[in-house]
């Protein structure tokens, strides 16, 4: 905060630090010593200050929890190890999310004594995502993302089925209720994550199935054969299919939708041009490549339309690059030179003809790009 002579002064928060004291002239002034600096332990300073970590506390904040324990199943997706991911909102206003993947690791981390899944979900920057051979892609906010999740919950619950047994452990405000439980035997494999947002913390705790949907049917897109499925066992969305239903007496069904597109990004494409007027060529061009010793890859798909704009997309690691970068002004760049090429060796443009300019020739078109890099 700032004092009356305009200079930063630390506030613990705590009415009763910092206390002010009147001058001889009745000026206020605030002490301003070693107990007015906080250090803020674990998880604690995520509960402090829940934007640094997740942007707000409005309903994009609220949504962002749900995509950062849904990132880390893409994760095993991207790794080949996991092809299915099931996201439930609760009826009670909780969202589960369970994967096929390997399952969160539950041996000791020696540096810490405590279960790996205790320490990725308890433990800010913990996690298989810093270069230790966990993952060679990933996306979210690596290592950060489900123990933030944790930290802004009033309860979570984690299931891990690995190494032949079932593992279950509950935490509430971050902590652990318990230790972690070793439960029957089983030959299944995956993890499944299931929070209550704390409404203390978030402005709104009320889901938005129509957000959730279209970002998971995005990852489903930018993840060639993985399938990502949404229910929605809320009343309120049992109320809407219910409304749907032509038999009344029946009873009312979860809302439920699956995304799965083997085509990839060819798919997101064809479904983005399927809207937007007539095709000017067929089939969708798509290209790519990867760099297994750089551990990058890219995927380009595009297709010419009638319209007059344009609608290039680039993403990296799965994510949304809203405001371009690097990799989208690249593709630009190429598509520019390669069609003036083009033109050129066909005579289409002569020697005193100006070369075709980008934005001309990219009237029409939708494209893709995305890039993952390890």
């Amino acid at each position: 905060m700032l004092c009356q002579k305009g200079r930063f002064v630390a506030d613990s928060g705590n009415l009763n630090d910092n206390q002010s004291t009147a001058g001889e002239n009745g000026e206020v002034t605030s002490s301003y010593d070693a107990s007015a600096i906080q250090v803020l332990e674990g998880l604690d300073a995520v509960r402090k200050r829940p934007g640094m970590y997740i942007g707000s506390t409005g309903e994009r904040g609220l949504h962002h929890l749900v995509y950062e324990v849904v990132d880390n199943s893409v994760d095993e997706a991207l790794a080949g190890h996991a092809d299915t991911i099931d996201v439930t909102i609760l009826a009670d206003g909780g969202v589960r999310v369970v994967d096929n993947g390997r399952g969160i690791p539950v041996d000791i981390v020696p540096s810490e004594g405590k279960p790996a899944v205790e320490v990725v979900l308890t433990v800010l920057h913990a996690g298989g995502k810093f270069g230790g051979g966990g993952y060679a892609v990933s996306g979210g906010l690596h290592g950060v993302g489900v123990s933030v999740v944790n930290a802004l919950s009033t309860k979570v619950a984690v299931e891990v089925k690995r190494d032949g047994h079932r593992f279950t452990q509950d935490y509430k405000l971050g902590v652990p209720t318990a230790p972690l439980a070793k439960n029957e035997e089983t030959e299944e494999h995956g993890t499944t994550v299931t929070f209550w947002a704390d409404g203390d913390i978030f402005e709104t705790t009320e889901y938005s199935f129509e957000t959730l949907s279209r970002r998971f049917q995005e990852m489903a897109f930018l993840n060639k054969g993985l399938t990502i499925s949404l229910t929605d066992e809320r009343e309120s969305a049992k109320a809407t299919v219910g409304a749907e239903t032509a038999e009344e007496t029946e009873e009312p069904q979860a809302r439920t939708v699956k995304y799965y597109y083997e085509g990839g990004i060819v798919d997101f494409v064809k479904y983005l041009n399927s809207r937007k007027g007539e095709l000017i060529h067929p089939t969708v061009i798509s290209v790519e490549s990867e760099d297994k010793e750089r551990m990058l890859s890219v995927e380009i798909a595009m297709q010419w339309n009638s319209q007059y704009t344009e609608g290039v997309y680039s993403f990296a690691n799965t994510i949304h690059t809203h405001e371009g970068g690097t990799h989208e002004e690249g593709f630009r760049a190429a598509l520019t030179g390669l069609v003036n090429r083009y033109a050129r060796d066909k005579k289409l443009l002569r020697e005193k003809d100006d070369n075709l300019a980008g934005e001309d020739i990219r009237e029409g078109l939708t494209a893709i790009i995305s890039v993952k890099l390890g």
